[in-house]
């Protein structure tokens, strides 16, 4: 009986993993070496600055996927985790997070602090596409 509760729990195990790999995420992972090639483009360039163990960034991480996903071919949206690209955050000033810019023609057009819903964000997408 150990066994098989065991093999289940193996087998749930990598049909959980399988579907979690098999998740397409729209956001794209943005570092100092893709940037420049990132936002070289006529279309509005979202960058969420986050971190793993932010609260907030984790609370908004689902709504900015959301929103990649329903923008996508309109606006690049892109996330940064700043424990890893601590170049990028202090280009930009970052000091906290979420931290959400709104890039046109490589210029920051706007720069949106904190956590905020769905409808709020979706809002500046569209003044800024």
């Amino acid at each position: 009986m150990k066994t098989l509760k065991l093999t289940l729990t193996a087998l749930m195990l990598v049909f959980a993993t399988a579907t979690f790999a098999q998740e397409q995420h729209f956001a794209k992972q943005v570092t100092a070496a893709n940037y420049e090639t990132t936002v070289s483009t006529d279309k509005l360039v979202v960058i969420d600055f986050w971190a793993s163990w932010c609260g907030p960034c984790r609370m908004i991480a689902p709504v900015v996927e959301e929103l990649a996903k329903e923008y996508n071919g309109t606006v690049i949206v892109g996330k940064v985790n700043v424990d890893e690209e601590e170049e990028l955050a202090s280009k930009f000033s970052i000091s906290s997070i979420p931290t959400l810019l709104f890039i046109k023609n490589k210029k920051v057009v706007h720069k949106e602090v904190g956590a905020k819903d769905k409808e709020t964000l979706k809002k500046l997408f569209e003044q800024f596409k």
